[in-house]
């Protein structure tokens, strides 16, 4: 018996029957009853409008803006009372009192201290052999000279030396040395 008849028959027949066998089986609805869907939709519509709120008495004090609540605190009176001028007091150009200026440091080396205090470095690093200190946004080698601004007033400070974990600093003959801290 030859082969070659036989196998073509064999698909003919298998592709002509599977559309019956699947189409045999009863397929069931993704959907709910009209009755049950209708009542899902009724409990949705109930769900979805706010209730009316109940009446307020127009004698209930409102909690957000209580009565008086401009009106300055009795220790705040107090505390401005005490922070009034003096009689006898510098007073500034308008009748004004004059400001009270924060004491300065005493010298050169609490100068130094303070605004070595200032300065965050966020870290160092070398390129061609050269240390570099690295600032903000800007880089510093040693022996460079910049300006930093305090209390109003200008200062020199000079970058001295810089170590893997430390940076050294000079004002007027005065030297600080401070760690390197990045920030994170």
């Amino acid at each position: 018996m030859k082969t070659r008849f036989l196998l073509p028959a064999a698909a003919a027949m298998l592709v002509l029957g599977l559309p019956e066998v699947f189409s045999a089986a009863k397929s069931t609805s993704d959907l709910m009853s009209p009755a049950r869907r209708q009542q899902t939709v009724e409990t949705a519509r109930r769900l979805t409008r706010p209730p009316t709120p109940a009446p307020v008495p127009a004698d209930l004090p409102h909690a957000f803006n209580p009565p008086d609540f401009s009106l300055p605190d009795p220790e705040e009176v107090k505390a401005t009372q005490a922070a009034a001028p003096r009689p006898g007091a510098p007073r500034a150009a308008g009748g004004v009192a004059a400001p009270v200026q924060p004491a300065g440091p005493a010298g050169d080396r609490e100068t130094l201290e303070v605004l070595a205090s200032k300065l965050v470095p966020g870290g160092m690093f070398v390129v061609g052999g050269k240390s570099l200190l690295i600032i903000g946004k800007n880089r510093f080698e040693v022996g460079t000279k910049f300006g930093v601004t305090y209390n109003n007033q200008d200062y020199e400070l000079e970058l001295v030396a810089i170590d893997r974990t430390t940076f050294t600093l000079r004002f007027r003959g005065e030297e600080i040395t401070r760690p390197i801290k990045p920030v994170r």
